[in-house]
């Protein structure tokens, strides 16, 4: 049964169902809605046709004989919206269904199932539709939970304008982060205009982000896209730096400093005329007959991108490292689910987590989760810290 969830929250129980409003407690064996919401259990099998239309907007999913009825109740839904926003109500402390009129609800919600009719109808469920199921769940949960946002201890930020200006902005703007699944073709993350930017934020604005409980824990790998390469070539992953491996084994300089090392090797990576790299180890070609095929790459994830043959390679890499590490950070979610510890967001690839001191315990069990993953052992650079950007490592 097609139904739609009036609000996004957790504790703002109510659905649309079969031209009713249902509160409290709707009925039984809904099976396919718009998008996930807070009130939806995450093991309900409810299909989302957000995802069947690879994060496709409502206005953009909806078919031509339902437009003008489309835009007249979203105008007026807007309409609602923006009045709240000028009496400044905060719709993340409010349940919607509170403050609209419920016939504008119906009306909308009616809409709603038909354009979910309709994509689901006409389009194929997605080969990778189980990952970005759990992924958008995951990132919905961190959307939910605001940072901790204080000036404590950030004094250094206040002394130059530049950086307090900044400082101000981050403490007045949005505190929680609203990653998009569906940002970029490749599957990197992206945060929306509402949103703490936590993906481009100065790293010095970082201090003023700190943990619910003891300690940020921040996990990632070590030169994660060279790894990625390495596995997709079918070889062995270094246990060392992968940097400093590669001035022995494929610069043969041990000469070479660490971070020309880095330098040129990146310059080769994204760059698909350079070839100042030993094939025997990074065989661009190799991969690339394996990966891409009749202009898509196809990854182990399950992404089919449609792509020149100028970036795929490029997109290969990116893709297939982004994904890994959003399965890794659900793995994590789902362990410390009865656990006082979360899962607090994610940096490119890298992972963080709130964590209460009497966990410490389960710290080296959670890096080898990260170590191990769909393509093998990888490095883990740990650390730890009071607050985002005064991290130090953690040997364990």
């Amino acid at each position: 049964m097609i139904f739609q969830t009036l609000d996004d929250k957790s504790e703002c129980v109510g659905v649309y169902v079969d031209g009713k409003l249902w509160f409290d407690e709707p009925p039984s064996s809904l099976t396919k809605t718009w998008r996930y919401s807070g009130y939806i259990p995450p093991e309900e099998k409810v299909e989302y046709a957000w995802i069947y239309g690879n994060g496709l907007s409502l206005q953009e999913a909806c078919p031509d004989h339902l437009l003008t009825r489309y835009e007249k109740i979203r105008k007026k839904i807007a309409a609602y919206k923006k009045s709240f926003d000028i009496a400044k109500v905060n719709l993340r402390h409010h349940c919607f269904f509170d403050l609209v009129p419920h016939d504008a609800l119906l009306e909308f919600c009616e809409v709603k199932n038909q354009i979910t009719e309709h994509v689901i109808e006409h389009n194929e469920r997605p080969s990778n539709y189980d990952h970005m199921d759990k992924a958008y769940k995951l990132l919905f949960k961190i959307k939910q939970r605001d940072l901790n946002l204080n000036n404590e201890d950030c004094r250094n930020l206040f002394v130059q304008s530049g950086l307090r200006h900044a400082s101000q902005k981050i403490l007045n703007g949005p505190r929680h982060i609203d990653y998009n699944l569906f940002g970029t073709i490749t599957g990197r993350l992206t945060t929306s205009p509402r949103s703490l930017p936590i993906l481009t934020m100065k790293k010095e604005l970082r201090r003023l982000i700190k943990p619910h409980h003891d300690w940020f824990v921040s996990l990632d790998y070590n030169g994660a896209e060279v790894r990625t390469l390495l596995a997709l070539s079918g070889e062995e992953q270094p246990r060392g730096d992968i940097h400093e491996w590669n001035i022995v084994n494929v610069f043969k300089n041990t000469g070479m400093d660490r971070d020309t090392a880095k330098t040129t090797f990146f310059a080769w990576l994204y760059n698909p005329d350079a070839d100042h790299i030993s094939a025997s180890y990074y065989n661009r070609q190799k991969v690339l007959d394996t990966y891409y095929d009749e202009g898509y790459i196809n990854t182990v994830f399950d992404r089919h991108i449609l792509v020149n043959e100028w970036k795929a390679f490029n997109y290969l890499i990116q893709s297939t490292t982004a994904d890994l590490v959003i399965e890794r950070a659900i793995a994590m979610d789902e362990f410390l689910q009865d656990k006082k510890s979360f899962v607090s967001h994610i940096v490119h690839d890298e992972i963080v987590l709130d964590f209460a001191d009497e966990e410490r315990h389960l710290i080296p069990e959670i890096k080898e989760m990260f170590a191990n993953n769909q393509l093998g052992k990888f490095m883990v650079n740990l650390k730890a810290g009071k607050n985002y950007y005064d991290l130090e490592n953690l040997d364990i």
